[in-house]
């Protein structure tokens, strides 16, 4: 049976990281993805505010996955320089705490101009944040998001071939391709399989584009599942249900709806012969 390794965006149960550990433990996980701890967004949080997550972290016997950062979710016109410096303390912060990707994005645009436009000071930025990742010997991860530059499959392929680094890979997430009219698998699978590093887990529906736990919508996840159980892929499933609970208000999903989706994927992996382990 393949195996995968079970990870989530801890702050979707929680604000605080001892929750959030808790219960990702309990589901089954032995990793984090951090985004966020005391309400702090991961490039904000102090010396002593990581320090106090790493602490948390090693107590529950954990590890962090990757670091959800909001590089790049920025306007592309906006000063390149202080996205590098935030891209610097975030890479800082996801060694502290011995995680190895960085989650990121490729820019949004004003309204009224063309995506073709932005593609070369796009690429160029991409590149700036690329030196960085192979000089501190760590991985970015693209993740696909409606209205930046690479929400669609054919330019997540023009920006990572575009950058050609190794340190610049696809954070594939199926609902994110539903939302921009995309069919997941149909539309992109082929073309990005060979830069795909790391699975965001969720579903949404074409009609809407609201998310749903996975399997229950429009994004092609057995299909996608199955094709990378063939194909031998190992790596990172990483829960992003974003279900929202009225009884939690703050944050996501909350601990009852995170594990709704938990099961929901669970139960999708083990019918497809792939098992869901808390390391690798």
């Amino acid at each position: 049976m393949v195996s995968w390794v079970l990870s989530g965006f801890a702050d979707e149960i929680d604000a605080d990281p001892a929750v959030q550990l808790a219960v990702l433990l309990a589901l089954g996980a032995g990793h984090a993805e951090v985004r966020s701890a005391w309400g702090v967004n991961v490039v904000d949080l102090d010396d002593a505010q990581v320090a106090q997550l790493g602490s948390l972290v090693a107590r529950h016997g954990m590890a962090v996955s990757a670091v959800a950062s909001p590089i790049g979710k920025s306007d592309v016109f906006a000063d390149p320089s202080v996205e590098l410096a935030r891209l610097r303390r975030v890479i800082a912060v996801g060694q502290r705490l011995g995680a190895r990707y960085v989650r990121l994005f490729s820019f949004y645009r004003p309204a009224g101009v063309d995506v073709g436009s932005i593609r070369d000071i796009v690429l160029a930025r991409m590149r700036a944040f690329a030196d960085v990742a192979e000089r501190e010997s760590m991985v970015l991860v693209h993740e696909n998001e409606k209205d930046i530059y690479g929400d669609v499959p054919s330019r997540v392929l023009d920006l990572i071939e575009g950058v050609g680094s190794a340190a610049l890979r696809v954070a594939w997430d199926n609902a994110n391709f539903v939302q921009v009219g995309v069919r997941p698998f149909t539309d992109g699978y082929a073309m990005l399989r060979p830069h795909l590093e790391y699975l965001q887990v969720k579903d949404a529906l074409s009609d809407s584009g609201g998310v749903v736990p996975a399997g229950a919508g429009d994004g092609e996840l057995p299909e996608t599942l199955t094709a990378l159980r063939d194909d031998g892929w190992t790596g990172f499933a990483s829960l992003e249900p974003h279900l929202a609970d009225p009884a939690f208000p703050g944050v996501l999903s909350g601990p009852r709806r995170f594990g709704e989706a938990a099961s929901a994927f669970r139960s999708l992996t083990s019918s497809l012969g792939i098992s869901l382990a808390a390391v690798s």
